[in-house]
């Protein structure tokens, strides 16, 4: 199962890497620092949501339908000339749906954690969570995952070897409350994270101080 990193560090990734700081007219290098954490976030938080059954049959329909992943089939055309006004909304939406009354606390904190301002942060994240959904839409599909315990242990392989630094900060955002409900997932996510930290974490160094 491919990790996030393992994707942000293909040849995918970087063209994602590239379009997106395309669009927000930010440094690539901060870009892909962003997405980075970014996108275990928005996966983190799915994590959080697909406790409940209601949440995760909620998930699963959106990835049959909208969210297959046909969007990474044409990621050149998705940023060329700019990314369409839909794409933002439905990022808008997703990221309403999974952080809640959270958001603006995670746009803080990657804006303080990366340097950016909160609005570039803002407009990653919805260029981002589309993204996140066509690729778990497309890993659900070739798991053939049917049921809640299945989007949960697809969610938790893919959200696997994280550094600390991107565990401390899901755990820090998605379970503000205190209610410790998200590090169990956490904890799942440690799992090998002894390893030496290879993927795009090792590569870009900075936030995750290699």
């Amino acid at each position: 199962m491919a990790g996030l990193l393992d994707l942000l560090n293909s040849p995918m990734g970087k063209q994602l890497i590239s379009g997106v700081a395309g669009q927000t007219n930010q440094p690539e290098s901060k870009t892909a620092d962003v997405l980075s954490m970014a996108m275990p976030l928005i996966l983190g938080a799915m994590k959080k949501n697909v406790s409940s059954p209601e949440g995760a049959q909620g998930l699963m329909s959106a990835l049959s339908g909208k969210h297959n992943g046909g969007i990474l089939d044409n990621l050149g055309g998705l940023f060329d000339g700019g990314v369409d006004d839909n794409v933002i909304q439905d990022g808008a939406g997703i990221l309403g749906h999974v952080f809640g009354n959270k958001q603006p606390q995670v746009e803080n904190a990657l804006s303080q954690k990366s340097g950016l301002d909160a609005g570039s942060i803002a407009q990653i994240l919805k260029i981002a969570a589309p993204i996140v959904m066509g690729y778990l839409g497309k890993q659900t599909a070739q798991s053939n995952v049917s049921d809640s315990s299945g989007m949960n242990a697809l969610l938790g392989s893919m959200l696997g070897g994280q550094p600390q630094e991107n565990q401390s900060l899901i755990t820090t955002l998605l379970d503000a409350d205190g209610d410790g409900s998200i590090l169990d997932d956490v904890a799942g996510m440690v799992m090998g994270s002894n390893k030496k930290q290879g993927g795009l974490g090792g590569l870009l160094g900075g936030l995750f101080g290699k």
